[in-house]
């Protein structure tokens, strides 16, 4: 760590913790384990189980805070290398990887006691969602395709919250899981067209380092209209009213608009269509799921 950069205030560990697993993040997987989980409910018996709803909450936080810390550990000397991502908690030093572990462990165990606390079901298929997410930050040193792994880790989310709720297996979830993990495995791949130069230089692997920035952004638009159309299976396999249609035609012109901003020759509004699209989208279609079931008849 340079002088300069010693004499900045650090911040305290657990806000450094935080910024390190980017915990506003949590914004673009709950909203889909909330349409998940109140599906359920509603099917189950009509009503908001405000307790089951609160330790899904815990679990899905406490399973991705423990992802984004092993990414961020596994990923430190990659990190260093390249320029956008020199200055994360790890690389300054703002947290040390001691308390990164501390942080993954801790997170872990909370996953884990939610997940005990739901049912016997969900307990033993923890450990299963546990591997992807140490497999990701992985992926980028033997494949091509990370994104896959991640839209696979991803996927487990509302299939989890369904099982969370019912004690039970449900394809309705499986469906809805796909759309989530397809969703993002494919904005993943417009993120990853900013790293195209680090990335070939320091032999990371991603679709836009292998295959090109054009190819990528491609491969997104296709990764969302599959999106779009397992999200119109899953409105017609629960049954959806007219609420969650209108948020499929929002999300829709969503997607339109991100694909319109970032164009392989002008990538200046990707952060833009990164998290500000992608996060209006999760809230957006909850929104419009929760405002159905209601309409239908779920009982808060």
């Amino acid at each position: 760590m340079t002088s300069a950069a010693a004499a900045v205030p650090q911040p305290g560990r657990t806000k450094a913790f935080l910024r390190l697993v980017m915990i506003e993040h949590s914004v673009f997987a709950l909203p889909f384990a909330y349409i998940a989980a109140l599906t359920a409910m509603f099917r189950l018996d009509g009503n908001i189980h405000w307790g089951r709803l609160l330790l899904v909450t815990i679990a899905m936080v406490g399973l991705r805070t423990f992802a984004m810390a092993c990414n961020r550990i596994i990923d430190r000397e990659i990190d260093a290398r390249n320029p956008r991502t020199a200055g994360r908690e790890l690389v300054t030093g703002a947290v040390s990887v001691r308390s990164a572990w501390t942080g993954a462990g801790v997170a872990v165990v909370v996953f884990l006691g939610a997940a005990a606390a739901l049912n016997p079901l969900c307990l033993a298929l923890a450990p299963i969602a546990v591997i992807p997410m140490v497999v990701y930050p992985y992926g980028k040193r033997f494949t091509n395709f990370p994104h896959a792994i991640l839209g696979l880790a991803q996927a487990m989310g509302p299939v989890g919250a369904w099982i969370a709720v019912t004690g039970q297996w449900s394809w309705d979830a499986v469906i809805l899981g796909l759309a989530v993990g397809v969703w993002i495995g494919g904005f993943d791949l417009i993120f990853g067209t900013q790293d195209v130069d680090a990335d070939r230089a320091h032999g990371v692997m991603s679709v836009p380092a292998r295959f090109g920035i054009p190819a990528a952004l491609y491969g997104a638009r296709t990764c969302h209209v599959v999106t779009t159309v397992l999200l119109v299976w899953y409105a017609l396999a629960t049954d959806a009213g007219g609420f969650f249609w209108t948020g499929l035609v929002i999300v829709t012109a969503a997607f339109l608009y991100e694909h319109t901003i970032v164009q392989p020759h002008d990538l200046s509004r990707l952060n833009r269509a990164f998290f500000t699209v992608n996060g209006f989208i999760g809230i957006v279609l909850f929104a419009c799921a929760l405002l159905d079931l209601l309409v239908r008849g779920l009982t808060v």
